[in-house]
């Protein structure tokens, strides 16, 4: 059960491995394009077809067709990656239970966007851990974790491609697990695995909107720079580029610390220095890299700077040439 491409980690490990994969569950297909009238069918349900797999496409998860449709294949257990709440009704059919692989390590960061968030609170390390499924979200007994480092340049995409990898290769070694004993393989509940100090203060990984990808300029260098790779290269951080009277949505998709004091600007403040594309935050100039201006394609900075328009009495050369908020 899964929708995106990083549940398509673990299905093409389980078809490569020998899994006898009787049925996949996913989203149902995607209206897209302009008008809304184009079906696009989600990842999962690609390969399964390419792979001759029966889909199920629900709606509604308690709908009495597909439950009565997904009992039919008799299946010994459920594996869940990247997919939505399941009711008791459907996580408790298999013999074996229902098993999540969640990329996270558990019960840190629960919830819809586990990766996102880790990124963008500047952790070092993450990874992927495998739980039987209960009445509430990301809290059933843990069967495994394996770690992931993260490094201080990746972006949600780097982290995004290692836990893939490694979510496949948990899930199955725990199908190992859960086979070889039977359906009766031993858990920690995720409360036992923190202090309790800890475990009151558990950070969450909500879904992620358009209003939570704003920059606050207000915020100190390093933070900043987190959260723009920790939102790149899908959603996209943003802010508004404010020339005069002209407001353009930027999204800002790399960039680099500068350790530079910009204690003599405001944050928000943009400066044009040669090539650099400095703003300046709550202690240190951040150095943009890549961007997009609303209605244009993604840019380098340097590029972006040479059919930058300046104020023709600013100067490009240590002066703020307009500033974001």
């Amino acid at each position: 059960m899964g929708t995106p491409e990083f549940a398509v980690g673990t299905l093409e490990r389980l078809v490569n491995e020998g899994y006898n994969v009787v049925a996949v569950v996913t989203q149902p297909d995607k209206p897209v394009g302009r008008h809304q009238d184009t079906l696009q069918p989600p990842a999962v349900k690609v390969f399964a077809t390419e792979h001759n797999i029966p889909v199920l496409q629900p709606v509604k998860m308690k709908d009495e067709a597909f439950v009565e449709a997904l009992r039919a294949y008799d299946a010994d257990i459920f594996v869940v990656v990247a997919f939505r709440m399941l009711p008791e009704v459907v996580w408790a059919m298999p013999r074996f239970g229902t098993f999540n692989v969640h990329a996270a390590l558990l019960p840190q960061y629960r919830g819809a966007a586990p990766i996102n968030w880790a990124v963008i609170n500047g952790e070092t390390q993450t990874g992927v851990t495998t739980f039987f499924l209960d009445h509430d979200i990301d809290t059933g007994r843990i069967i495994l974790k394996k770690t992931f480092d993260i490094a201080d340049d990746y972006n949600v995409e780097d982290v995004y491609d290692g836990l893939m990898k490694l979510g496949a290769d948990i899930a199955v070694e725990t199908l190992e697990k859960v086979i070889a004993t039977d359906g009766n393989v031993e858990t920690i509940a995720q409360e036992d695995t923190l202090t309790d100090e800890e475990f009151e203060n558990l950070k969450p990984a909500p879904k992620i909107f358009r209003e939570t990808c704003e920059i606050n300029w207000q915020q100190p260098c390093k933070k900043i720079y987190d959260f723009i790779r920790g939102l790149s290269p899908v959603p996209g951080a943003w802010t508004t580029l404010v020339q005069g009277e002209k407001q353009t949505v930027m999204k800002i998709y790399k960039a680099s610390k500068t350790g530079q004091s910009c204690s003599q600007y405001k944050p928000g403040d943009v400066l044009i220095e040669g090539k650099q594309f400095l703003i300046a935050t709550a202690d240190n100039f951040l150095s943009i890299d890549v961007l997009q201006l609303q209605g244009k394609k993604r840019t380098e900075a340097r590029d972006f700077i040479n059919g930058f328009r300046v104020v023709d009495d600013l100067h490009r050369n240590s002066s703020v040439v307009c500033f974001v908020r």
